[in-house]
């Protein structure tokens, strides 16, 4: 159920819902979560069972200030302090040691948890509603079935989790791809997920670097001490993710037009192309999609973008490679793991 421009009566009833132990899902600036009372480990395993997710595979816990943060974090490094800081409320996930015996279920049952401070509105007064109610974070991990599309409007959830849900309907997400998750629990910063926030930017912040241990490659040789140990789990960093029902083909310029130039019409075949070169192509065979130009409006339409291509009965979708620069390191990073998941 959908709840409309949600009042502060609607949040508090929201917040009680999560208390007594229910799932409610809520608007981000990233994408659409599916909360639940994040020290509830009965809650939060049955966000596990509605997701499909392994329940090894840890959550995500959102809080409504720096001050909570100690609440589930202990022996939190200075620089992660900084990062807090410049960029809470924000698109920033940050891996800290977990406070014995806190958010068990939500961790993982790892020694580690990941923590943020959301910047959308209706988020942060449902989190300070819920927090007066002794619900000290919201375990929220995309509100859909493991593996797919996340959701970033309300209408998605429904699509992906049915009608039976609450659904805080705050608007489209004005980020679109997940958080940025930074892993402060080995002695430096180390970037594990990108998103909006560029490495650059945090590295100004902190005046030192930032290694990146991206699940598809090797450590950083700039980071012994991340060689050392083993990167904790955390979301969004399986190869294959982010998958809509059709097959994704990622291509550069070159081999998208090959394909298009080659392509011999197959009966019922429908493909979506979606590319920054403009495209004149035949309606019957293809459905085309321009993709922006600037890595920030892409990430806001990406995944709107895959469940369109789906709703119209694509049977793939051919994708041109987005540039290889910094600013577009999340799109690239959802792309190529929505490509790898057929």
């Amino acid at each position: 159920m959908i709840i409309e421009h949600p009042s502060r009566a609607d949040l508090l009833q929201a917040a009680q819902s999560l208390k007594a132990g229910k799932l409610v899902a809520f608007p981000t600036e990233t994408v659409y979560g599916l909360g639940a009372d994040a020290e509830n480990d009965h809650a939060v395993e049955l966000v596990f069972e509605k997701k499909g997710r392994p329940n090894d595979h840890p959550l995500i816990v959102h809080i409504a200030d720096m001050h909570t943060a100690e609440h589930f974090a202990c022996n939190i490094p200075p620089f992660a302090n900084v990062l807090m800081k410049q960029f809470w409320p924000g698109a920033l996930t940050l891996i800290l040691q977990r406070q014995p015996g806190i958010a068990n279920a939500s961790s993982g049952h790892q020694s580690t948890i990941g923590l943020r401070i959301p910047s959308h509105p209706m988020a942060l007064e449902l989190l300070e509603i819920a927090k007066s109610l002794g619900v000290f974070g919201i375990a929220a991990p995309s509100a859909n079935r493991f593996g797919r599309v996340s959701p970033t409007q309300a209408v998605h959830v429904v699509e992906e989790l049915g009608e039976g849900l609450l659904i805080l309907n705050g608007g489209a997400s004005h980020i679109g791809i997940e958080s940025t998750i930074i892993d402060c629990s080995r002695g430096q910063p180390i970037l594990l997920r990108p998103g909006q926030l560029s490495t650059e930017s945090l590295e100004q912040v902190l005046h030192q670097s930032i290694a990146q241990e991206l699940i598809d490659e090797t450590p950083d040789n700039s980071s012994p001490t991340a060689l050392k140990a083993i990167a904790p789990k955390v979301s969004g960093r399986l190869l294959a993710h982010y998958a809509p029902q059709a097959k994704v083909l990622l291509l550069d310029c070159q081999a998208l037009e090959q394909r298009l130039s080659s392509y011999m019409p197959q009966p019922k075949a429908f493909i979506g192309v979606w590319s920054a070169s403009p495209l004149v192509l035949d309606s019957k065979t293809f459905l085309y999609q321009a993709m922006p130009k600037r890595a920030e409006v892409c990430a806001q339409v990406l995944f709107s973008t895959l469940r369109a291509f789906d709703k119209a009965g694509v049977q793939e979708i051919w994708i041109e490679q987005p540039p290889f620069a910094p600013d577009w390191l999340g799109v690239n990073d959802r792309l190529k793991r929505a490509s790898h998941a057929q």
